[in-house]
């Protein structure tokens, strides 16, 4: 189905929905699955109508649109705020909620009640949570209660200080032992599938033939079952120098720039907006004399007090 056609339907209730069912399928039928960031309505409905799989809000939020230096400020309102936007705009693709930092370390308890709010006040189907075999205890609990769960291991960014920056993860025998070990811990546990980032392809190449559910790269080489990038990589939207694994689609930076320099001008040399552009009165419709005579005034005052 074209852009265009999904468009005109609206994406509507008879669009079947991507499951979490649908995308063990594509795994075991070879099938790559297809996933962006969205941090909005807008974004979201061009997202979905695309034909993406799978949508995550990010709390690369905190950094793509917030302007926070790392994802670590990121509050559970912010992300509740843009999920629901989010929300609103997917009507087929599973839509994926990042945990927070601080939404799920200090407890099992914290993780399960901040989940459940994902998915009952923010529209989510699924969350995502970093980190590997410290977490199977609450995947499990989000299983139970049926929250799915998607889990995220390698380069994980709420751990960026403990890794001493956004460092390549597992290119030595015992952390890729480790992050093999997570995956199988992840999957155990209940996940229903596994971001792997920044690790070599070699490692999410072996990792992704072992998994049971599929695996999604960032940073991880083509042989993972699936792909995502941030939404604002895509189009040149971030302030700093992108990702050896981010690929620019379109330049949207110089796109927006063009258009408000534009805009900046014809507000300037008056020529925005034109009469075709204004609104007028009935033809049957006169002003009356006395706000006739002000209008062909020097300083006309049109309307009083």
């Amino acid at each position: 189905m074209s852009l265009t056609q999904l468009r005109d339907r609206g994406a509507s209730a008879s669009t079947p929905r991507v499951t979490a069912d649908v995308l063990l399928q594509k795994k075991r039928a070879g099938q790559p699955i297809t996933a962006l960031t969205a941090y909005d309505f807008p974004t979201a409905r061009l997202v979905d109508e695309a034909g993406i799989d799978l949508v995550l809000v990010g709390d690369s939020v905190g950094m793509a649109v917030l302007g926070y230096e790392n994802t670590l400020p990121v509050t559970m309102e912010e992300m509740l705020h843009h999920t629901r936007a989010v929300s609103r705009g997917v009507r087929r693709a599973l839509l994926v909620a990042d945990m927070p930092y601080g939404s799920y370390q200090a407890s099992v308890e914290d993780g399960i009640r901040n989940a459940v709010r994902f998915v009952k006040e923010a529209g989510a189907q699924a969350v995502k949570i970093e980190g590997g075999r410290k977490h199977v205890d609450l995947i499990a609990r989000l299983a139970d209660a049926e929250v799915l769960v998607v889990g995220h291991i390698g380069l994980t960014p709420q751990s960026v200080h403990r890794m001493g920056g956004y460092r390549v993860q597992g290119k030595s025998a015992e952390a890729m032992d480790a992050l093999c070990a997570d995956a199988q811990a992840l999957e155990a546990a209940g996940a229903i599938a596994i971001v792997l980032e920044g690790i070599p392809r070699e490692l999410a190449t072996v990792i992704t033939a072992r998994s049971g559910v599929p695996t999604i790269g960032i940073g991880a080489g083509p042989d993972c079952d699936g792909q995502i990038l941030v939404f604002h990589d895509l189009f040149n939207l971030t302030f700093s120098a992108p990702a050896k694994f981010s690929r620019r689609y379109a330049d949207g930076a110089e796109f927006f720039s063009r258009a408000i320099e534009q805009y900046r001008d014809d507000v300037a040399g008056r020529s925005f907006p034109s009469d075709a552009e204004s609104y007028h009165l009935p033809r049957e419709v006169q002003l009356p004399r006395e706000v006739q005579a002000e209008s062909d005034a020097e300083e006309p005052h049109l309307c009083k007090a």
